[in-house]
């Protein structure tokens, strides 16, 4: 029997990475020094689009282990985005000068992006390996946007994991550079019944 109780408002779920040839988005320490290679060798001033997705961001989620990686950037990369670090550990250290930003969340990422929505979040950018793969799975995903670094690292952190089921998702753009880079944007195919309506806007 097909459930007819509406589905819970949610914000827009976005990812927006970049990963090495072989599909790895850190070393297995976190280490982006490939990422900031490659980026060397990009045009002065190119962001690849990352200033406009923030632009329409209105929350950002992300794993611990990005969090760690993330605390060194100077200047801070969020700035003026609310920052919600997913983590199971009982204590997450949260240097004074970020802690106005950040939030240390215990919720599932269902529970968390719910609170968000009522909140007023129409969008959430998404970050971390193991958090993308998790929302994925649960299918709480619905933008991908990868940049693809034309550099193999053989090992680290992946990108991508196990699902429980086939999902299908659209080519929506395709951009490339003359440093090699290239950004795909896929955006999920949903049926009419599964979209999650987003708050109305203020």
């Amino acid at each position: 029997m097909i459930s007819t109780m509406p589905l819970p408002p949610r914000p827009e779920v976005a990812v927006f990475i970049a990963a090495s040839l072989d599909g790895f988005i850190a070393r297995a320490d976190g280490g982006l020094d490939w990422l900031l290679k490659a980026q060397a060798a990009a045009p002065t001033g190119e962001d690849f689009g990352y200033a406009e997705f923030m632009g329409g961001v209105d929350a950002l989620v992300m794993g611990r282990k990005t969090f760690d990686s993330v605390l060194g950037f100077d200047p801070w990369p969020y700035a003026g985005t609310p920052v919600h670090v997913m983590t199971r550990q009982p204590r997450l250290a949260v240097p004074a000068a970020r802690q106005a930003d950040v939030r240390v969340c215990r919720q599932t990422p269902a529970e968390l992006l719910a609170a968000l929505a009522a909140d007023g979040a129409r969008r959430v950018y998404l970050d971390g390996g193991e958090l993308i793969q998790a929302c994925l799975r649960d299918d709480l995903v619905d933008r991908l946007t990868i940049t693809t670094v034309p550099v193999l690292i053989g090992q680290g952190r992946r990108l991508w994991g196990p699902l429980l089921g086939d999902q299908a998702w659209r080519l929506q753009s395709v951009r490339h550079w003359d440093c090699g880079f290239v950004q795909t944007c896929h955006v999920r195919r949903r049926p009419a019944d599964e979209i999650h309506p987003l708050p109305s806007a203020p």
